[in-house]
Formats: C-alpha cells, structure tokens, sequence
C-alpha cells in the first residue's frame, strides 16, 4: 500500500475522537449547549500535544537515522564506503521517475576558521544516506553515488587552493570562498545528476568520472584539511 496512503489513514484514525466531538458541536450549536465544544477543544489540545513531539521524532530520524547511526566520514575513507554504509532511512522516499534502482547520497563541506589557519574537508553521512530499493544493489550505481562524494572533495580542495591564496588572514573573505564554493559545489552535484540520468547515461557517466578524477589529481596538494594562511601582507 502506498505509504502516504497510509500515512494518512494513521492521522484521521488518531485524530477520530476529534472527529467526533466536531459533529457533536455541529449537532448542540442550535441548542445552545458548548459543553461538546468545550470537549471539541479539549480532544484537539491533547491530540495536538501528544502528536507534536512524535512528528517531531519521526522528522529527525528521517533526517538522520539515529536508530543504526554511523557517524560522518572523511574522504580519506572512500574506498572503504559501500552500500552497506547506506543507513537512512527512506520513508515516502522509494523511487525516482517510477526507478526503484536508485540510491540517494548526502554530502556536505565543513569548515573551521581559525586564527591563522583554516580547515576545509568533505564528509559523507552514511545515516542520512540511503538505498530506494536495497535487493538491487549495482557496482555501476555504486560509483555513480560515490562520485558525488568526490565532487564534493573536489570542491572543498578548490576552496582550500583560493584560501592558500589569500594575502592574508581576512575572515570574511574565507567565508564567502567557502559559501560560494558550497553553492558551486551543489549545482555540479545537480548537473552531475542530470546529465548522467543518476549514472544510465553511460557515456556521460565516464566524461564526468575522467573529468573528476582528474581535476582531483591537479588539485592533490590540497588533500589536507588544514591550509595555514600566511599574515605577511
């Protein structure tokens, strides 16, 4: 059954008493009695008491899989990363385009701006991460996700080369490299994604793995987190 289906049908059996005291209301209006409106009232605080803090729960674990939690990795675990990793979870998340063989991969760039140094590094979040359909695992789709992982890598190294660049310690500067590197970073995720069709592509898929691979080679110097600024001007 469908899970908004059925989502749904959860929601209007928990909010029935509500239901009812609603027609009650509608049935005493005329008769001038409030005591079901008092009820009515009643029914609707607690149901919306009790309910708040479940949604609230369900909203973080579907964020974030507390339940099987693997905590962020670093690129320099990559080769370590499989399905396996995958942990989300994905409720109303279970195709794309009506494709079941599909996997969906969160990355992100943090940053930690010192004194006179900066760190930049890529992390992937395997409990945020997940497979649509885990009977159909693919080594193609596999490196297909995990070369998301490299694009986001990448674009945290070509922060760090613009910060090594820098005259000086200026923060603010920092900043808007790592803001606008970030929102560079997931329009070629998007790109990456629309181009290859989520890895069918094949032909795209290559183009952008050689493309990838290579510019993370040019960029090796930068595979350290830390980029120490120099403050002479």
């Amino acid at each position: 059954m469908n899970e908004n289906l059925i989502a749904t049908l959860i929601l209007l059996l928990y909010f029935s008493p509500v239901f009812y005291q609603l027609i009650q209301v509608i049935k005493e209006r005329k008769r001038g009695n409030l005591i079901p409106l008092k009820k009515l009232l009643k029914f609707t605080k607690y149901s919306l008491l009790v309910l708040t803090p479940i949604l609230l729960l369900f909203a973080a674990l579907i964020h974030t899989n507390y339940l099987n939690y693997e905590k962020p990795l670093t690129f320099d675990k990559y080769e370590q990363i499989t399905f396996e990793n995958f942990r989300g979870l994905e409720f109303f998340r279970k195709s794309l385009y009506g494709n079941e063989k599909f996997a969906y991969v969160v990355t992100t760039i943090e940053s930690d701006i010192q004194e006179n140094s900066v760190e930049v590094k890529s992390l992937f979040h395997p409990s945020r991460s997940f497979v649509y359909n885990t009977k159909t695992y693919s080594k193609d789709l596999l490196k297909h996700e995990k070369y998301h992982i490299k694009i986001t890598e990448l674009f945290a190294r070509k922060a760090k080369q613009k910060i090594a660049n820098l005259k000086a310690f200026n923060k603010e500067q920092i900043e808007n490299i790592i803001q606008n590197t970030k929102t560079e970073e997931r329009a070629f995720q998007k790109e990456y994604d629309y181009n290859t069709f989520h890895s069918y592509v094949f032909s795209e898929q290559k183009r952008y793995e050689k493309q990838v691979d290579s510019l993370l080679t040019l960029l090796s110097e930068f595979k350290k987190p830390k980029i120490i600024i120099d403050a002479k001007i």
